[in-house]
């Protein structure tokens, strides 16, 4: 019984050795690199090759890639042997795959004559892998003939892969995945896409718009060096029927996975897909207020408008009475106390509120109070977002 991984060949590499020619060699080392049919003609010093050689060794097996082998069980003596059945597993930590590719037996084997079988698995998870190859026949005599061999392989992470979540305001998502290269060899970055969850849409941020073609921020060709890392950026939007529902941006949220796919030196593909992704979402408490409208620039003494949006957020329905506070530079134009009414869960309403700023710069937006008549509970509202204010003199320039 005889087994070989199946791997692509390798570029050869030579090693130059050079000299000057008023040392001893004078020019013998330069002509012998120039006979050299594995070096690049005119690039003889440069540890490069033109010629392909077979691999020495099993060499790295990586998580998300296609292990490949070549199972071959050949009768050395002079019988003929007969119901030949050879079976190959594949042990992992937590499962036993079947990799044969038929489970048939053979009538006979005749002798120096083979049973040739190639087995394909794409390898799924990390740490120590055992390839059992088993086989079993029957003599001449009709003794039944058994005996099995083990091959033990170790399968490494490519990638190590690190998330970022930012929360906006306007409840999207903005996902940051760093994606590093822990192997010793360039990775060519085929695909590397988010598939968000059924509440979300995404948009990939990883494209430059130039004369109308969209382009790779990282280039025309995406390769990422060993120990390299890149960034990716992800903007996630709930979907209208679920942005409407308050409880949907309450506790953990699923985003999505991300999908990676790569290519090694001669083309050998990859492929890695995480877990569900998960945020902890803002707390925003029973109530939630944020802005839906609000001018970048103001003029200084000069009235503004805003849009709020509440939301309520329990599971109760709550009775609203809106307080305007004044600061030392926002002043809020409108009656202070006013009844929103009721406000039943998972709802929102609207406010359309006027206010002006007595003093330049970046301002904050403060003030606001919002208070269930219900259970006598106030909500609080501060730095609920800024302003640059300036003179109408200065604006107008």
């Amino acid at each position: 019984l005889a087994v070989m991984r199946l791997t692509k060949p390798t570029l050869f590499t030579n090693i130059p050795v050079t000299c000057e020619e008023r040392d001893l060699p004078g020019n013998l080392f330069n002509q012998l690199m120039k006979d050299d049919p594995s070096t690049v003609k005119g690039a003889e010093t440069l540890m490069l090759g033109e010629m392909l050689t077979l691999p020495q060794n099993f060499g790295n097996i990586f998580l998300g890639e296609t292990f490949s082998s070549y199972i071959s069980v050949h009768n050395d003596s002079n019988q003929v042997v007969k119901d030949i059945l050879v079976k190959a597993d594949l042990q992992t930590s937590s499962q036993r795959l079947n990799l044969s590719a038929s489970s048939a037996a053979v009538a006979e084997l005749k002798p120096d004559c083979c049973i040739d079988d190639v087995i394909h698995h794409e390898v799924k998870e990390i740490g120590t892998h055992i390839l059992v190859c088993a086989v079993s026949y029957t003599t001449q005599t009709g003794e039944k003939m058994y005996f099995r061999k083990f091959f033990k392989f170790q399968v490494l992470k490519p990638l190590d892969v690190k998330t970022k979540f930012y929360n906006a305001e306007t409840d999207e998502v903005f996902l940051e995945a760093q994606i590093q290269n822990i192997t010793t060899s360039p990775m060519f970055m085929e695909k590397v896409s988010l598939e968000p969850s059924m509440m979300y849409n995404v948009a990939e941020l990883n494209t430059v718009n130039t004369a109308g073609e969209s382009e790779s921020t990282f280039g025309a060709r995406t390769y990422l060096q060993p120990m390299d890392t890149r960034q990716y950026l992800y903007c996630l939007k709930p979907k209208q029927e679920f942005a409407e529902k308050a409880g949907v941006i309450k506790g953990v949220t699923v985003i999505g996975k991300l999908d990676i796919v790569w290519k090694t030196n001669l083309g050998e593909r990859g492929r890695l897909q995480t877990s569900q992704l998960q945020r902890m979402a803002p707390g925003y408490g029973d109530v939630r207020l944020s802005l839906e409208t609000i001018p970048d620039t103001v003029n200084l003494e000069e009235p503004f408008d805003i849009t709020c949006k509440i939301t309520n957020c329990s599971e109760r329905t709550m009775d609203l009475v809106l307080e305007m506070c004044n600061t030392n530079s926002i002043h809020w134009c409108g009656v202070s106390g006013r009844q929103l009414g009721k406000l039943h869960p998972s709802s929102s309403l609207h406010l359309a509120l006027t206010l002006l700023s007595s003093v330049q710069g970046l301002q904050s937006v403060s003030g606001l109070r919002l208070t269930d008549t219900f259970l006598k509970r106030t909500y609080e509202y501060d730095d609920i977002a800024q302003v640059c204010v300036v003179s109408s003199e200065i604006k107008q320039n």
